[in-house]
């Protein structure tokens, strides 16, 4: 219940701001931020909004620029998500129960809107009103273009699409999620070592903690693959057998899959234990990544 209870908590702070920062325009320019309203604010658990006010809090950092970086990161990570659905890539049709944005809209509007939410987020990483520090926010804007580039989430989502004719082992697999998942899931970590100004220690307990987080989120996304339905885990099921992908759960099986991730989720939180008992609510997102169902 504490999970949750912080999940809606920070979702309902991000909400507010992603609201604010993407207001409703009126003119020809209108449909396409009404595609970017509509990626952003179709729900969602705001998993890295989270990372990121919770990992700032360990430093002290004023609520009001932890949660600009937030809603940053979660314009970034919609936008993925509104290109990884076309015809191009992933071909779906279900994003968090509701048609994906280019069966809402169309093709080319939806690709401006995931276009126009990437953009966005540098904007507000790099308004005065996200840190008055310039170090501070050129560095977060580096950092997430870094995790979101060809180094990162773009350059795992290539591998990704090529593993459809390729064999890949556990440790190709790993990489490519480390690249495609975690990579974000780093940043949002990292934006609240940054915009707290912490100490390479802190940064290295932070980094840790996110990398063993971010494959165990996709271990359990494979699973939920593997065994959801598209009606409880809100995008189509089943996607990544039907492409002949490797996924863990195809290299490692149910029950191992299962085990890795509970094994990545303790090595996760032991990493945190130099925060002491500030850090209790990334430790309860280690516990909500392991046990979801959607």
């Amino acid at each position: 219940m504490q999970i949750e209870r912080a999940l809606n908590e920070a979702a309902s702070s991000a909400n507010r701001v992603l609201d604010e920062l993407i207001p409703a325009v009126d003119g020809a320019e209108g449909r396409v931020v009404e595609a970017m309203r509509y990626a952003t604010m179709g729900g969602g658990k705001r998993i890295r909004p989270y990372l990121v006010l919770n990992s700032a809090a360990l430093f002290n950092v004023a609520p009001s620029y932890a949660i600009r970086a937030a809603a940053a990161v979660e314009m970034l990570h919609c936008y993925s998500l509104v290109h990884d659905d076309l015809p191009a890539m992933d071909d779906s049709d279900l994003r968090r129960g509701r048609p994906t944005a280019h069966k809402q809209f169309d093709e080319a509007t939806a690709i401006l809107a995931g276009d126009g939410l990437l953009t966005l987020a540098f904007e507000v990483l790099s308004h005065p009103e996200t840190h008055p520090d310039g170090g501070v926010r050129a560095e977060l804007v580096h950092a997430l273009a870094v995790a979101g580039g060809a180094a990162g989430m773009v350059g795992g989502q290539m591998i990704d699409l090529a593993a459809e004719n390729m064999t890949l082992d556990i440790g190709a697999i790993t990489r490519l999620q480390r690249m495609k998942t975690g990579a974000i899931i780093a940043f949002s970590c990292e934006a609240g070592a940054i915009l707290g100004h912490a100490g390479p220690q802190a940064r290295h307990a932070l980094n840790a903690y996110a990398h063993d987080l971010g494959l165990a989120f996709q271990i359990v996304d494979d699973l939920l693959d593997a065994e959801g339905t598209a009606e409880s885990i809100g995008k189509p099921a089943g996607a990544d057998a039907a492409a002949g992908k490797a996924t863990f759960v195809s290299i490692l099986g149910l029950e191992r899959a299962r085990d890795q991730a509970r094994l990545l989720g303790e090595q996760a939180n032991a990493h945190l234990e130099s925060f002491g008992a500030k850090a209790d609510p990334l430790r309860w997102m280690t516990e909500f990544v392991i046990s979801r169902k959607s």
